[in-house]
């Protein structure tokens, strides 16, 4: 079987101090809005389409944030992805009201970004990384990883 890297666009959208978070009602997992970039489509257009798709919204999609590297198992396989992060608004959001899905394996939750440590988010080395990707007066590295 050929292996492959997913490449990822994903939308950091924090309002009265929660940020929009991902949840598969299946499988539990807790993961930054977005998803896969289709072939001839910029990160930006994929990050607008997924959010329409899976929530019925309008998105706009601002700075880029950073990239992350990503390597994890899942049903016994091995998974390697690369996540282009960007601050995101979603149109008539209201943080703390539970965005309804357009998708029913998924839910919308909001957590306050204080606590995103304690949210179960995957990849989990973002969740140190991501407050200081927003905080404008940091200059720091735009690159995470978990692969060394």
């Amino acid at each position: 079987m050929k292996k492959h890297i997913e490449i990822i666009a994903r939308g950091v959208f924090v309002e009265s101090g929660k940020i929009l978070l991902c949840r598969n009602r299946e499988a539990m997992n807790v993961y930054l809005p977005g998803g896969h970039i289709e072939s001839g489509e910029s990160a930006k257009v994929a990050l607008i389409r997924e959010i329409k798709e899976e929530m019925g919204r309008v998105a706009t999609v601002g700075r880029f944030l950073g990239g992350a590297e990503n390597s994890f198992i899942q049903n016994g396989k091995r998974h390697s992805e690369i996540n282009l992060i960007f601050e995101m608004t979603v149109k008539n959001l209201i943080a703390g009201k539970k965005p309804s899905s357009c998708e029913d394996y998924i839910e919308f939750i909001w957590v306050p970004l204080a606590k995103l440590k304690d949210s179960g988010m995957k990849p989990g080395f973002l969740c140190r990384i991501i407050p200081s990707w927003l905080d404008s007066s940091v200059c720091l590295q735009r690159w995470a990883t978990n692969m060394e």
